[in-house]
């Protein structure tokens, strides 16, 4: 369904390795583009504290462009009411786009999206849910970034039970959806797989994994021990990596944010 929107580190440039050249090209970078993953468990840190003010400093202080969010109150009464997407546009001076994958105590619970720019053609899209568990959902949306051409910008947050087929139905339709778009795109989230898993094995046959280079864990927050949270790109030609990271944010929720920058390519 297509839903209106809300108004609302690493050191320089480094090209991937020969041995990662599917990520690396030849052509000339052109303007940078910093990427943020970030499950924010509704605005509630390690320390049971509900504190968006610090989930946008985090966000703020990583310099990020465009934003992925996921575990996104929107007005339920756990939260007090607060329509967190669009109070952490506020807070960060990013545009605020929000989707709802389920009505949850008088408001909705989902994902969002945040960008420094208006982001065109904001769609939900459902994903498979054959045993009616939570329900998962992928954002989707254009980019028009400066001295870039458009993209594709996609947040989503798979099943998270210890079973696999979920995931592996949700992967499924993110390929089905996307791997064929004639946009480049950059598919982003909380996948609750590790790397090795059939989903995201089924994922990385149509996308490139950006942190592959210099892969690191995201949960749990405090000694993280798994890589659930991914920025994969299509196609790997088209774009080049600066930086990958694992931000060192232990307390404000229970995953750490994922941070790419990466360059377009000509």
């Amino acid at each position: 369904m297509n839903l209106r929107p809300v108004p609302i580190f690493a050191a320089g440039l480094l090209l991937l390795a020969r041995a990662f050249a599917p990520l690396a090209l030849a052509a000339e970078p052109t303007a940078s583009l910093h990427v943020l993953s970030y499950n924010i468990h509704h605005g509630e840190g390690v320390d049971a504290r509900l504190d968006l003010p610090r989930l946008a400093k985090v966000i703020a202080d990583s310099g990020a462009d465009l934003v992925a969010l996921q575990e996104v109150d929107q007005k339920t009464t756990r939260t007090d009411g607060v329509d967190q997407a669009a109070e952490l546009g506020r807070l960060t001076g990013l545009r605020a786009y929000y989707g709802k994958a389920m009505d949850y105590q008088g408001g909705a619970y989902g994902q969002a999206l945040l960008s420094r720019w208006p982001l065109d053609e904001f769609t939900v899209h459902a994903l498979p849910n054959p045993a009616k568990r939570e329900p998962r959902i992928a954002l989707a949306a254009i980019v028009r970034a400066p001295g870039m051409k458009p993209f594709r910008f996609v947040g989503t947050h798979l099943d998270a039970n210890r079973d696999d087929d979920h995931r592996w139905l949700q992967g499924r339709k993110l390929v089905e959806l996307f791997a064929t778009d004639p946009l480049p795109t950059v598919l982003v989230g909380d996948f609750n797989s590790v790397p090795d898993s059939r989903t995201m094995k089924l994922l990385l046959e149509h996308f490139a994994d950006s942190s592959a280079p210099a892969p690191a864990p995201t949960i749990p927050a405090g000694k993280p021990t798994r890589r659930i949270d991914f920025v994969l790109l299509r196609p790997p030609s088209g774009w080049a990596i600066a930086s990958s990271a694992v931000l060192p944010e232990a307390v404000a929720s229970d995953h750490r944010p994922v941070l790419v920058t990466l360059a377009a390519t000509k």
